[in-house]
């Protein structure tokens, strides 16, 4: 499956070590990850190299690739926020969003209080629960 992986860029990047870990079970289940490039340090200048129209572009043609969009959205940003929000508001795609709960009370509304059926919410305590939580949550490759 090729996956979105929602993470900030310009927000609070605390939780990447959490957003790594992800990925690298999303990598390690077989799956291609669009957007592993997001966890890079240089990622907030590496998107400054191009136009903000050419971001954009290349972002949204992602999102229309994806089979599946999975977020670290402990620290969200606006940019995460419209990538969720496109995507529940105008496809069928299923959205995970994986977020710390000691944070729960900083992150939005909006996501934590989602009802919609194609989005699932998984709070983790842990780092060494996150593992377990990809397996869970997200299908394999193929199903």
């Amino acid at each position: 499956m090729k996956v979105y992986f929602g993470f900030t860029v310009a927000g609070d990047r605390s939780s990447v070590e959490a957003a790594k870990k992800i990925v690298g079970v999303l990598q390690s289940m077989g799956h291609t990850v669009l957007t592993s490039h997001l966890l890079c340090e240089d990622a907030w200048e590496a998107d400054r190299r191009m136009s903000p129209q050419e971001v954009f572009a290349r972002d949204m043609s992602w999102l229309a690739q994806c089979d599946i969009f999975v977020g670290e959205v402990s620290g969200s940003s606006f940019g995460l926020g419209f990538e969720t929000g496109y995507l529940l508001g105008g496809t069928p795609k299923k959205t995970i969003l994986f977020y710390e709960r000691a944070v729960e009370r900083k992150i939005s509304l909006l996501i934590v209080g989602n009802t919609l059926p194609n989005c699932i919410l998984v709070p983790y305590s842990r780092l060494e629960d996150l593992e377990k939580l990809v397996h869970r949550w997200v299908p394999s490759p193929g199903t």
